[in-house]
């Protein structure tokens, strides 16, 4: 994939939350976890992070978990910046996006 379709793939630039919520949603699909995981590893509960995640506006504790545990930084989430994600897990980030999956 070029480097120009990932742009478009992750919505480069794009921080909608309709973008934001894309992302975060293929950011948890790709690294096979459930909003009930998610919301456990933060320490918040699974309506409050279907909450965020749903609307596409992650709490900071959100957004810090997903890049000190995962090492997918805030750039990402609110800007799709992808270039400093490991190329494993990019891999695995543009195959959630390209399957548009909930």
């Amino acid at each position: 994939m070029t480097h120009d379709e990932l742009e478009e793939l992750f919505s480069y630039g794009d921080s909608s939350p309709e973008a934001v919520r894309r992302r975060m949603i293929a950011a948890r699909n790709a690294l096979g976890m459930q909003q009930q995981e998610v919301a456990a590893a933060v320490g918040v509960r699974k309506q409050t992070y279907n909450y965020q995640e749903s609307r596409g506006a992650p709490s900071i504790p959100v957004a810090r978990y997903f890049h000190r545990a995962h090492k997918l930084s805030f750039n990402f989430l609110f800007h799709g910046d992808f270039d400093q994600i490991d190329a494993a897990m990019l891999e695995r980030l543009a195959e959630a996006l390209s399957a548009g999956s909930e």
